[in-house]
């Protein structure tokens, strides 16, 4: 695997090999860490963490991995960088890349981390964009391959909004892995044509296959992985609400629709997840629609098919090996 100083952008970039190499770094660097082995292949080496959104998983991945690598971290959310404000993107990334070693970028346009990667010099990292989320479908391979112990063949089922980061993101790293990725949704909401169309081509090199449906009962049947996302991001008008909750409710993640998969399946979720009424946006949705639950039902979140929580813990391991690779530790 030679990665050294490539930025890791969007999983279109990188040939299976080199993804499943990315995975198997992942592997070792997580047994090293239950073991208790120092791991700290980028001693000295400091990067930077750019947030335009805010996230849980994804800055506590990248941080205690940089740490856990022998990392310096430096955290910069909106309010304590000029970047598109008083300073070019470009001036920034050149900047940056002359302090630090490697940058994360968590925000909006996927064009922006593109022109960070363009401008810095050092490898750039994508921690998510409008269009894709490439360190979370490294998290997601590596638990179904920790669960069903290959990825070649499995039936990957996706429900919800399809248009965005994470129907993209998964759609892409099926075609490139050899899954057969359904989504279920609208039709209105399937992905974008054209990337469907690069997705096909290289699905014709690795046997997977692409399926889009608006039938449940038929894109559920003896799946594997039923996966889904939230279905409005924070911020977003309660006009939008009203219409995904209004389009998407048929296909919400309950009881029924994992029975109809089988005792095989495993439930997926990229998180956070609208499962209760336990934040204020699920209190909210509440009082205003009416609804216990949004994408997918508490019974099932919380249910012995859920393995959201070790899809969770692998962001750590696969973006440490995304840094430990690209910035030259292995």
């Amino acid at each position: 695997m030679q990665l050294t100083g490539k930025s890791f952008l969007k999983l279109l970039d990188f040939t299976p090999q080199e993804i499943s190499a990315l995975l198997d770094l992942a592997k070792r660097l997580k047994q090293e860490k239950k073991d208790g082995t120092p791991h700290r292949l980028c001693q000295g080496k400091n990067i930077a963490l750019l947030f335009e959104k805010t996230s849980t998983r994804t800055r506590c991945a990248f941080e205690v991995a940089a740490h856990d690598l022998g990392m310096g971290v430096t955290y910069l959310d909106p309010a304590a960088s000029q970047m598109g404000k008083k300073e070019s993107i470009a001036d920034t990334a050149r900047v940056l890349g002359r302090m630090f070693d490697g940058i994360e970028y968590r925000g909006f346009a996927q064009s922006t981390v593109e022109m960070l990667a363009q401008y810095a010099g050092v490898p750039v990292w994508n921690g998510l964009t409008d269009e894709f989320h490439p360190t979370q479908i490294l998290a997601d391979f590596l638990t179904i391959q920790e669960h069903f112990g290959h990825l070649q063949g499995i039936r990957l089922v996706y429900m919800g909004d399809a248009r965005f980061n994470m129907g993209n993101s998964l759609m892409v790293g099926c075609a490139k892995m050899g899954l057969h990725f359904t989504a279920c949704a609208p039709s209105e909401y399937f992905p974008d044509p054209a990337l469907i169309a690069q997705c096909q081509e290289i699905a014709q090199q690795t046997g997977a296959t692409l399926q889009f449906t608006e039938d449940v009962d038929k894109a559920v049947a003896q799946a594997d992985v039923i996966y889904t996302d939230i279905w409005v991001s924070m911020g977003e008008s309660e006009a939008v609400w009203n219409e995904r909750i209004r389009a998407l409710l048929p296909y919400q993640v309950n009881q029924t629709v994992m029975q109809k998969a089988g005792p095989q399946a495993v439930f997926m979720h990229c998180l956070p997840a609208f499962h209760d009424q336990n934040t204020e946006i699920g209190r909210q949705v509440c009082q205003t629609f009416g609804l216990q639950e949004l994408e997918v039902t508490n019974e099932v979140f919380e249910g012995p098919q859920s393995i959201v929580f070790d899809e969770a813990e692998n962001r750590l391991h696969t973006i440490k090996a995304v840094m430990a690779a690209t910035l030259g530790g292995c």
